[in-house]
């Protein structure tokens, strides 16, 4: 054996093959390191620029999902070209990732000035309103244009809700603002909260499932505009509030159409995938930059609310409540859903294909490519193809007959369907980590609050956070906002007044004085009597007569040893 691994020379046969690799030119050794680096890159970026290649550079085909007898498919989604035909991602940024990347970077989006409204919510919260109206774009110069909507204009309205960190001025909202606008639409964007350069004017936030501010301001719109139509799009976290708004509403919105673009659909999957791989990773640190720059920006009021670690425990929770795919099956309004397959934030996991399917009111439109918000199409990258068939698909409504009317709204339907989260921005973090909202409704809900609290006893481990002052009956509840702070309740008490004297609340987990016990045993007892008519003596009898061989037997057993030795077993063993 060591005969065979030796040359002649004495040479072993690593020293040779050492020896020829060394005769290879480096030149040769590069070009296979590029050509590795080319296919680890290429798999990385999840190109397809060679499938777009072998394909006749006709991208792919969209892919839509509907209930067979959708009359929003058959008499609105089929008169749009677009949605039955092919997606081709630019050739040089035929990458999801180098479609979002770029987006965020660039998007070339159109030139335009907005009309900024400040409208104010009912929480004190202030939301920034931008409008881009028909006849802005059809003047010379936008800022010259004084005119404006009248309340009896009939020309359709379109209101969009940004994504995440997103406002206005964002590259993707813009394309669709421009492009419905030049088809004489007014559209206006609303801002999210302390976005949009608006200072945050209340202790309240906004989140992916914080649907009251789309509310206010569709029936703000509504209101000042009711010979409009109205219709809505969403993107990324704006499409979840818009399809989760479109679901706890149902037929009482007065929306009459919408599209949502990009939606995540389920955010506890959504941020499972974003922390999958490393690419995903990358996502994630951008997306949390994008929010700390948010928080610093209004660090005075989060530094006073927040609490991470109440907060961290309760993040499952609170996707799982906030998730728009629990509310499809509810959404009376026509939808179109556009989402790419490779969207390298809101994965195609998350899609609730059969629950689409379902509904008779949604088409879902899927492409292979496209990215997260991109779809960049075209050599020059100047078009984002999603607006295309939003802009077709909503003309084709407004055509139509099958524009949603609203209805009378049912007593009940709001809150049969919204999550204890959506109550109110302010919720309590328990410490089992489950969030219970706290409503700011005002004082009409005071005494229905303290039918529900009073006599609740407080445990030890503090997992009821309801505590009753034993000299004057008041009631602490302790409120936080979307980022309440536990350790700091100044400011953040709500006092409500208890009933005193009957359902005085104890120290510990017993009271102390038994006779106190005994009052509302008597009463339960006389209310038993009064309700069957029957004396609860005669109740007490019935027990005893039916138990007596238990109780027979038991005092035999208790008691057999003093039988024993009585004078009536002495007797009975005589005989």
């Amino acid at each position: 054996m060591e005969a065979a691994a030796v040359s002649i020379d004495g040479e072993s046969a690593g020293e040779l093959l050492l020896r020829a690799a060394a005769l290879v030119p480096w030149t040769r050794y590069a070009l296979a390191a590029l050509a590795l680096a080319a296919v680890l890159l290429y798999r990385f970026l999840e190109l397809h620029f060679l499938g777009d290649l072998l394909r006749g550079l006709r991208g792919g085909r969209v892919a839509l999902t509907f209930h067979p007898e959708s009359q929003v498919y058959h008499r609105v989604a089929s008169k749009c070209r677009s949605l039955h035909g092919r997606y081709l991602a630019t050739p040089w940024l035929a990458s999801p990732h180098l479609q979002t990347l770029f987006l965020s970077i660039s998007g070339r989006p159109p030139s335009f000035t907005y009309r900024r409204q400040l409208y104010t919510v009912r929480d004190g919260g202030t939301i920034a309103l931008d409008w881009l109206l028909a006849s802005d774009l059809e003047a010379a110069d936008a800022d010259s244009c004084d005119e404006s909507s009248s309340k009896d204009d009939s020309t359709p309205l379109l209101v969009v809700i940004p994504g995440l960190t997103s406002d206005s001025s964002a590259a993707y909202v813009k394309h669709l603002v421009f492009s419905m606008a030049s088809k004489g639409w007014n559209v206006v964007v609303s801002n999210h909260r302390g976005l949009g350069g608006i200072s945050i004017t209340s202790d309240c936030f906004y989140n992916a499932g914080w649907t009251e501010d789309m509310r206010e301001v569709v029936n703000f719109l509504h209101q000042e505009y009711p010979e409009a139509p109205l219709f809505a799009v969403g993107t990324s976290i704006g499409a979840n509030i818009v399809v989760k708004y479109l679901g706890e509403e149902g037929e009482s919105t007065p929306v009459a159409g919408a599209a949502s673009i990009c939606s995540p659909w389920d955010l506890l999957v959504t941020n499972r995938f974003i922390s999958r791989k490393l690419v995903q990773r990358c996502y994630d640190r951008a997306l949390a930059i994008g929010l700390k720059g948010y928080a610093k920006l209004h660090q005075p009021v989060l530094a006073r609310l927040a609490n991470w670690e109440a907060i961290t425990s309760t993040v499952d929770t609170f996707y799982r409540k906030c998730s728009s795919a629990n509310y499809i099956g509810n959404v009376s309004v026509p939808l179109l859903c556009i989402s790419a397959l490779d969207d390298p934030l809101c994965t195609r996991e998350a899609i609730p294909w059969d629950e689409c399917r379902a509904n008779k009111n949604i088409v879902l439109a899927t492409t292979p490519n496209g990215g997260h918000l991109a779809f960049f199409e075209g050599l020059t990258a100047r078009r984002l193809w999603w607006v295309r068939p939003v802009s077709e698909f909503l003309c084709a409504l407004h055509d139509s007959s099958y524009m949603h009317r609203q209805k009378a709204q049912e007593h009940g339907l709001h809150s049969s369907l919204e999550s204890s989260i959506d109550k109110s921005p302010y919720v309590n973090f328990m410490e089992d980590g489950m969030v219970a909202a706290v409503t700011n409704e005002g004082p009409d809900n005071i005494d229905s609050l303290d039918n529900q609290i009073v006599g609740e006893i407080e445990l030890s481990d503090g997992m009821v956070a309801i505590q009753q002052n034993e000299h004057n009956g008041e009631i602490q509840n302790e409120n936080y906002s979307g980022m309440g702070d536990k350790n700091n309740s100044e400011g953040n008490v709500t006092s409500v007044q208890g009933h005193e004297g009957n359902h005085r609340q104890r120290e510990g987990p017993y009271a102390n004085n038994i006779g106190d016990a005994i009052v509302p045993v008597r009463r339960s007892i006389n209310k038993l009597t009064r309700s069957q008519g029957k004396s609860v003596w005669l109740l007490a009898y019935i027990a005893v007569v039916t138990s007596w061989p238990l109780l027979g037997t038991l005092g035999f057993f208790l008691f057999r040893k003093r039988f024993s030795n009585s004078l009536l077993a002495k007797k009975l063993k005589k005989l």
